[in-house]
């Protein structure tokens, strides 16, 4: 889907859209993310978003200070059109068209997945405590191919 707009974020407060123009879009404070925010409390690789059937998803990165949608702090969560999204204290509504339905085979994977990755098995099983390290597990970074910056903020 290389170049192709299919949304962007608007920044809440004022400044220029951000077009969501890749399947995979990684923010953070670090050059190499798709789209930059150079600020103190944005982590290094804070977070990324996903286009994937129709919707756009939004992954936590292990970020110190989380995202939220609409107010809640989430890991991960499928975003729909006019939600608002802060990363640290930065906030944004996401605008694009939205696939028709509701993607609940998706939303069921997601929560799926969250469940599975926030427990051990012997947690599940019920032999063994949650250790307070095991909340601050994220899950390892999707793989880009290509690195042209799409969108950088300077802190100034």
């Amino acid at each position: 889907m290389a170049h192709e707009r299919t949304g962007e974020l608007v920044p809440n407060g004022g400044g220029d859209n951000i077009p969501l123009i890749r399947d995979i879009l990684s923010i953070g404070r670090r050059e190499s993310c798709d789209i930059c925010l150079r600020f103190p409390n944005i982590s290094g690789r804070h977070c990324e978003l996903a286009f994937q059937d129709g919707y756009w998803i939004l992954r936590d990165l292990g970020s110190t200070n989380g995202v939220k949608v609409n107010g809640t702090k989430v890991k991960q969560k499928i975003l729909r059109d006019g939600d608002t999204i802060a990363i640290a204290n930065r906030v944004f509504t996401i605008q694009y068209q939205m696939k028709r339905g509701v993607p609940n085979s998706l939303q069921e994977i997601l929560e799926d997945e969250e469940n599975i990755m926030g427990q051990s098995l012997l947690e599940k099983a019920g032999l063994e405590r949650r250790r307070r390290d095991d909340a601050d597990y994220s899950p390892p970074p999707v793989q880009r191919g290509n690195s042209e910056k799409i969108y950088s903020i300077d802190d100034e």
